[in-house]
């Protein structure tokens, strides 16, 4: 059974409606109009949310992380569809074509979101071009990202894919426009164990925990429980081939 979505019985205010990227460059006047709209939530790691509210509603993740993923009937293998941070909307799928997402929702620690009915969402989009001006870009990153994770899977090996995506998430930290306590608490890969790191780059969770170990002789990164921490961030874009640095991401020292 499913543990029902309970809004606290307070309105969402602009400031938590802006966090959202979606909302994010929205006029003040028109975002204070929209937060009526908006409740919040709060999952906790190891709940079970059925991916029926996906129909119902559209959510935007506050603090904590979400991973989307499917199982494998017969085998029972996981593989992971998405992975949302702070300031992320979701799910997008279902707004756009109104059809069922078969997914596993999975808070990946406590996490809190707001959320409106998906319909409203689908109005606003209608209804405001400024929403829909920030919806498009949005929705066009969200294919890039998917585009990049599926050309990986087939052109890049282990090392490279572990790599790019902890790079990746890096980034998704350092790009975070909310609250700045919360881009401090979430600046490390947190709460990504080696299984939920195999199921996002197509691997499996020995050869994962053979890489990480791997990099930790050698300096690269220090690993302790759930938490990785980067402590030579130049020798970890060099096993991703990157084009481009990551010169905006922090070390942790």
């Amino acid at each position: 059974m499913s543990k029902a979505l309970i809004p606290v019985s307070h309105q969402a205010n602009a400031a938590l409606v802006k966090q959202a990227k979606l909302f994010a460059e929205l006029p003040q006047v028109l975002l204070e109009k929209m937060q009526r709209d908006f409740h919040v939530t709060t999952w906790h790691k190891g709940q079970y949310i059925s991916a029926d509210v996906l129909m119902q509603q559209f959510f935007v993740l506050l603090e904590g992380q979400v991973e989307l993923k499917k199982v494998h009937p017969e085998t029972a293998r996981e593989a992971t569809v998405d992975i949302f941070y702070p300031g992320d909307s979701f799910d997008v799928m279902v707004l756009l074509d109104g059809k069922p997402h078969e997914v596993i929702i999975a808070p990946l620690n406590t996490v809190r979101l707001l959320n409106i009915p998906i319909e409203t969402m689908r109005q606003w989009i209608w209804t405001y071009p400024e929403v829909n001006n920030q919806f498009l870009p949005y929705l066009a990153q969200k294919m890039r990202e998917h585009e990049q994770r599926a050309t990986s899977l087939v052109l890049h090996d282990t090392s490279t894919r572990l790599s790019r995506l902890i790079l990746k998430h890096i980034d998704k930290i350092n790009s975070y426009k909310g609250a700045p306590d919360c881009e401090h608490n979430q600046h490390l890969v947190n709460g990504l164990n080696d299984e939920t790191l195999a199921r996002m780059v197509g691997s499996v969770r020995q050869v994962v925990n053979k890489q990480l170990r791997h990099w930790q002789a050698q300096g690269i990164l220090e690993k302790k429980r759930n938490q990785l921490i980067i402590k030579d961030l130049q020798a970890l874009e060099q096993e991703a081939h990157f084009d481009t640095q990551y010169g905006q991401a922090q070390l942790i020292k």
